[in-house]
């Protein structure tokens, strides 16, 4: 089995990677990353260097590698390629003969933009955040008060979010960011979680849900064991936006009710986090993918996950060179 990993540089791809390795698919791991500093280009089996995914050049590179590999199941690890992958997944499955795991172009547009998501959590009938466009803050103000948030409609980590306590403080936000999605500040650092999913043919199959501490914006400490009604939330959620295969969903406790505030249709920064509690998504969705076995809810292992800096070390004459 070969599988190819991009964005083997961020988060989300060093947690496919490790999963992959942790896994029992015996995969060999192809990893593609523009920066040749990228360590996850170190970590996986075939290294090779990409375009940025903004560069003209970026899908006909991507190709080229596929039709070298040929690869099994291709995984997208950045946010910023997610579109490329889900507008073409049909033309590289049928041209290549590949499994690419990604979800239709309607889920990564949700995802992506933080007003869509709340207008579809809304819409839905889910934990929604109450939220506004600039130009609509003094009616949400008449209804929630303040605090309230302001972050950028499509971001991520964290950047650009502002907690806002008055109007003159939201005034100066929207001038410094226009493009941004206003909302009530919901719940407490002490109550946020973030939940993997896992849904094919229209149902959520499998889920786990952690509290966790932020630092910098990504998770650094969590906290996994099975949360019941929480994981029934999220599940439901999963199920009506339908992706194909994993989804993220990040939300607080307000007062007992689940509030979403973000979704991201793909795998996730917590990725190399579930592995520990026994939740190995990356291999549930390649092994339903490929050998139709039936996604099942694993036993949630009750551990506590503790962040930190590591280090790989490379001989100078090792690092790649941009001609490779």
């Amino acid at each position: 089995m070969k599988v190819l990993v991009t964005g083997a540089g961020a988060l989300l791809g060093q947690g496919i990677i490790r999963s992959l390795q942790r896994s029992n698919l015996n995969a060999t791991i192809v990893v593609a990353d523009p920066s040749p500093l990228a360590v996850g280009l170190y970590w996986g089996d075939v290294p090779y260097l990409i375009p940025m995914a903004n560069d003209p050049a970026y899908f006909e590179r991507i190709c080229v590698v596929i039709e070298r590999e040929r690869p099994d199941v291709v995984i997208p690890g950045t946010d910023v390629e997610l579109h490329a992958f889900a507008a073409h997944r049909e033309f590289l499955e049928a041209t290549y003969g590949t499994r690419v795991i990604i979800s239709s172009p309607r889920v990564v547009e949700i995802a992506d933009d933080k007003w869509l998501t709340a207008q579809f959590l809304e819409s839905e009938g889910l934990g929604f955040v109450p939220s506004c466009l600039p130009g609509n803050e003094h009616d949400l103000i008449a209804t929630v008060g303040f605090p309230l948030i302001v972050k950028p409609r499509v971001g991520a980590r964290s950047i650009g979010v502002r907690v806002i306590h008055s109007d003159g403080e939201l005034q100066a936000a929207i001038d410094e960011q226009p493009h941004s999605v206003i909302q009530k500040y919901v719940g407490t650092p002490e109550t946020e979680y973030t939940a993997g999913t896992l849904t094919f043919e229209g149902k959520c199959a499998a889920s786990i849900v952690m509290r966790r501490d932020l630092r910098d914006g990504n998770t650094y400490r969590a906290f996994a064991e099975p949360y019941g009604e929480l994981n029934e939330a999220v599940e439901r959620a999963a199920t009506i936006l339908n992706a194909f295969g994993p989804a993220n969903f990040q939300f607080r406790l307000d007062d007992g009710a689940v509030r979403i505030f973000e979704i991201n249709g793909r795998f996730s920064g917590t990725t190399g986090i579930r592995m520990h509690a026994g939740f190995n998504e990356v291999e549930m969705c390649i092994r339903h993918i490929l050998f139709d076995e039936p996604i099942i809810q694993p036993a949630v292992l009750p551990v506590t996950v503790l962040r930190h800096w590591s280090e790989t070390v490379l001989m100078n004459s090792d690092l790649l060179e941009p001609r490779q």
